[in-house]
Parts: C-alpha cells; structure tokens; sequence
C-alpha cells in the first residue's frame, strides 16, 4: 500500500515540474454527499452528508489538467430502519481534468481515504452509539463532470465506486454521489 503512495506522490510532483507555477490554482469546494453501502444483501437506505476542502489545478496543456484535492466527507448508510452507520474520511481524491469545451470537463481519478470517525447511530432506540470496526484505509475511483461557471466558480457533480471494502463480512463498498459548489482564488 505505501508503494501505491509513494508512486502517486513521485508522479504528482513530476507532472508539477512541467508547468509553470503561475498556472497553477488553488480553491475551496463544500457540496452535498448522498452515500449509500454496496454488496451483501441487507436492505438500505442512502444517506445524505456533506463535503468540504481544498483543491488545486494544475493545467498540463489547454486541454488537460490535474487536480488534487483534500476533502472532508461524510458518508454511510442507513440498514433496515435501525441503524445509521456515519463514515467520516479524509479523503484524497487525483483527478484527470479533460476539458470537452472550454469550461465544460470531464474528470477521472482514483480516490484514497483515511478514516476520521465511524459510529452506528441506533434509530428510535435508547441504546448508544458505537464504533462500526470500518476498514481504515478507503481506495475508490471517481468519474464526474465539471463546469466553471466564470473564472472563479465553478460546479461538479462526481460518482465514486468503492474499490477496497468498507466491512468484510459482507464485503461492503462506498458508494457515492457528490454535487459541489466551488473557488478558485
């Protein structure tokens, strides 16, 4: 897993040798997350979180750039009308920024998330909260649209697909839908 790392950070900032610092933006995103656990057969509910954190573009030529971010976000489920599991991640997700036109893009990337916070909030019930045991290391892949809306503001929407699984038994994966509202400074 530390090799996985070691890679994207060396090419990271290998892609960032080759384009001029002037270029480079920075900013701020927050948005809504509808979040949801696939795999195993237990009957859930999304559940709506949120989202917030910083990014940066680095154009790589006029129609491609890479953006990194560093988000907060919330996510989990609801099963059975009994529990709602809460994820809380520090999320990293690389994206690959094709532009189609010149502000519409779209964007591909993988995602690896550290877990902040898990906890099962019982509904309509007196007993307390407690650790889900939720896997500490979450990988995903990200595909999305995106759409600046003038040179500053801009807009996303992004589905992520767990790749690594969230509890073993069953094998349960995140699955998310992120709408976000953004600045470039």
């Amino acid at each position: 897993m530390k090799k996985i790392y070691i890679v994207v950070v060396l090419a990271t900032l290998g892609l960032m040798q080759k384009t001029n610092a002037q270029d480079v933006q920075f900013g701020a995103k927050a948005g809504l997350n509808i979040s949801n656990f696939s795999g195993g057969d237990a009957d859930r509910n999304s559940l709506i979180g949120f989202h917030v954190g910083f990014i940066s573009e680095i154009p790589l030529s006029e129609k491609f750039s890479l953006q990194p971010e560093l988000l907060y976000s919330r996510q989990g489920s609801e099963a059975q009308d009994v529990v709602k599991v809460k994820v809380d991640y520090l999320a990293i997700p690389i994206m690959a920024k094709y532009y189609l036109a010149k502000d519409f893009s779209l964007e591909v990337g993988p995602q690896f998330s550290f877990l902040v916070n898990d906890k099962g909030e019982y509904i309509d019930s007196d007993l307390p909260d407690e650790d889900t045991d939720a896997s500490s290391i979450d990988i995903g892949a990200n595909v999305g649209l995106g759409y600046n809306l003038n040179s500053n503001m801009f807009v996303q929407a992004r589905y992520n697909f767990g790749i690594s699984t969230v509890a073993e038994n069953p094998d349960i994966k995140n699955s998310v839908v992120q709408v976000s509202l953004g600045y470039k400074f």
